[in-house]
């Protein structure tokens, strides 16, 4: 079945050749009439994945906790921005506030809140989550709008969500891959012309098999740079958790998700959630070319459970019955755990900030 999307971006194919992967990117997230996040609400059990926040309210709550932290170790400045990029449906920012106000109700007080999203959809949701924190948001359609001042920003599976371009590798060389049609009309992956710099490439590049594809993500390391210079301005520490790796490596993390099921990315464009792995060494790089010290990286889950989450866990279960506190501590294993379906491992998460401190848990600099 083919996809209003589909038809559009096939008829745009015919008409002027095959189109860049980062290209067929954007037009299935954000084409005006028939993009993905510009047609639905994908979160919760009812859309097509669940993000950490909608698991628990325990993961807002450690990063609630981790922002104070931060903003203790800055100094405790005054006028602080407390900011989101990409907040969903308003659920991680409300856990957030929640604990910044029990154990900092000074900067809870001080601080303006700031939320970076373009869908009116969405933003009405997150006015209704956020309740009686609602009064103290502002909305913004771009990061670059939020007011001067102190930034403690959190950006949860914002990265994955920006266009990548992929390269795979040829007898000639590596090559942009492209999306076109094939003999019976059909979208199907397909390799440019264009090249790409070697200087980018893994050193092994030479000795990966024909077929091997490279990722980058010029667009996500601009968004990246705007943050760092924003931060390098004014103060601030940023928070980003995403799934992804650690190291620059080869392989197509190119994915499309449908009512929870991997689904392939060709098959139901605008209809599917497209999203890549993030590579967090290049993500840190582009952090500290823009003055930012890099905190450090980490599992999730060892993040989670560095900041606390299984100690506050049992307060959160203590006198509850038992069917509750065994849905607790399967939150938890989801969040932090490792192995197929949870997010302990896949998950990384990367702390950046205008000052070199030592910022528990990361590991401390010897």
């Amino acid at each position: 079945m083919s996809t209003p999307l589909a038809r559009k971006i096939k008829a745009l194919i015919r008409a002027s050749g095959p189109i860049s992967v980062t290209d067929y990117f954007a037009l299935c997230l954000a084409d005006p009439e028939y993009g993905y996040y510009r047609t639905r609400d994908p979160f919760g059990r009812a859309g097509d994945f669940v993000t950490a926040p909608e698991v628990s309210q325990l993961f807002g709550e450690m990063l609630g906790v981790f922002l104070v932290h931060a903003w203790q170790k800055h100094g405790g400045p005054a006028g602080v921005r407390i900011a989101e990029i990409g907040p969903g449906r308003g659920t991680m920012m409300a856990d957030m506030l929640r604990v910044v106000a029990r154990l900092a109700p000074g900067l809870y007080e001080d601080a303006t809140v700031h939320l970076v999203e373009t869908s009116p959809k969405l933003r009405e949701i997150q006015r209704e989550t956020l309740g009686t924190h609602a009064p103290r948001v502002s909305w913004h359609d771009g990061f670059e709008d939020l007011p001067d001042g102190f930034v403690l920003l959190a950006a949860n599976e914002l990265f994955d969500a920006i266009p990548i371009r992929q390269f795979v590798k040829t007898p000639s060389g590596f090559r942009e891959r492209m999306v076109g049609l094939d003999a019976e009309g059909e979208l199907t992956f397909a390799a440019g012309v264009a090249g790409i710099d070697p200087a980018l490439l893994p050193e092994n590049h030479r000795t990966v098999a024909n077929g091997t594809i490279f990722e980058i993500a010029p667009a996500r390391e601009a968004v990246m740079t705007a943050i760092g210079e924003r931060l390098a301005r004014s103060g601030g520490t940023a928070l980003v958790i995403d799934y992804g790796h650690f190291v620059t490596g080869f392989g197509d993390t190119l994915q499309a998700v449908l009512k929870h099921r991997f689904d392939p990315p060709l098959a139901h464009p605008g209809e599917a959630d497209l999203t890549s792995h993030v590579d967090f060494a290049r993500l840190a790089a582009t952090a500290a070319a823009a003055g930012l010290s890099v905190h450090g990286m980490l599992h999730q889950g060892d993040f989670l459970a560095g900041l606390g989450i299984g100690e506050r866990a049992s307060a959160l279960g203590r006198n509850r019955d038992e069917a509750t506190q065994r849905a607790i501590l399967a939150d938890v294993d989801r969040l932090a755990g490792s192995g197929a379906g949870k997010m302990g491992d896949l998950f990384k998460v990367l702390a950046v900030g205008s000052s070199p401190l030592a910022l528990f848990p990361f590991r401390q600099p010897d």
